[in-house]
């Protein structure tokens, strides 16, 4: 078989990354300091150093972005966090922010 007189076209494949979001930490005057390090180390995969100092952010500055992830794995660790909060009565809050 021939192909010269095939045109041949080209399929442009538009795979996009999903949109990435900002989890973001913010400051109060109940939650403990070791729970926030705990909550960065066990949820958010952080290793003790970088959660102290992520800790250390937010307990300055008010807030920090402690992790970027798709939609609903950004949803995902702030209802589980949100839930473990609450078990211990503090009233932590995180809030999700698109990139």
């Amino acid at each position: 078989m021939s192909t010269q007189g095939e045109v041949k076209q080209q399929i442009k494949s538009q795979v996009r990354e999903p949109k990435r979001y900002s989890v973001i930490m913010h400051n109060d005057d109940y939650t403990p300091m070791d729970f926030v390090v705990q909550v960065l180390m066990e949820v958010f995969n952080k290793r003790q150093e970088e959660a102290v100092m992520l800790m250390m952010m937010v307990h300055k500055g008010g807030k920090a972005v402690v992790g970027a992830y798709s939609y609903d794995i950004a949803l995902t660790k702030i209802r589980t966090v949100t839930a473990l909060a609450e078990e211990e009565g503090y009233p932590f809050r995180l809030t999700v922010e698109e990139q």
